[in-house]
Formats: C-alpha cells, sequence, structure tokens
C-alpha cells in the first residue's frame, strides 16, 4: 500500500495505492496524521487505485473527516470503485463524505 499526500494551496490531495488492510492502516495512519488537524483545507481523497478497504481504514477516514469538520473544511472522495462504494453504503459512512467521479 502505497500513500501520498500532496498540499495544494486550498487543498491536500491524498492518494491510496493498494489494500488499505489493517497491516496497511498503521503507516497510512501515521502519514495522515497531519490532516487529522487540516484546517481550512479540503481534503481530496483519489480511491481510484485503493483495492480494498479494512474497518481500520475506515476508522482512518473518519479521523480525518473529524479533522476536517473542526476545522471547517470537506471530505471528498474521487473515483471510488463499486465494491468499496458498497462497503461505504452498507456503513452508513457515505453521508460523511462527498462522493465524486
Amino acid at each position: 500500500m502505497n500513500t501520498t499526500i500532496e498540499e495544494h494551496e486550498d487543498k491536500f490531495l491524498v492518494t491510496f495505492d493498494g489494500e488499505l488492510d489493517t497491516a496497511a492502516a498503521a503507516q497510512a495512519n501515521e502519514m495522515l496524521q497531519p490532516l487529522y488537524a487540516a484546517s481550512a483545507k479540503d481534503v481530496v481523497i483519489d480511491c481510484s487505485k485503493l483495492e480494498y478497504i479494512a474497518s481500520s481504514g475506515l476508522r482512518i477516514l473518519v479521523s480525518v473527516v473529524k479533522g476536517a469538520k473542526a476545522g471547517a473544511s470537506k471530505v471528498v472522495l474521487r473515483h471510488v470503485d463499486d465494491e468499496i462504494l458498497d462497503v461505504l453504503r452498507m456503513t452508513g459512512f457515505t453521508t460523511l463524505f462527498q462522493i465524486e467521479d
């Protein structure tokens, strides 16, 4: 699993590449720590290369959302495949994010 973060003037762009499973979650969580306190910058998460997400990965996404909301920012998930979208729907997480193609 590779996680990259790019900072732009008005947003952070996060890209997940691979499986966000329990083994990868600890590293991804460490990399995303600065985003948990993101203030005044939206967070865009590109999921086009995300192959799988475990419950530990979902917890990471929730932490990003909590931090963004506290800083008056939003979190956008982009290019979410159907299987991951089904997981987000089953868990009720589609209401937490703005989801775009």
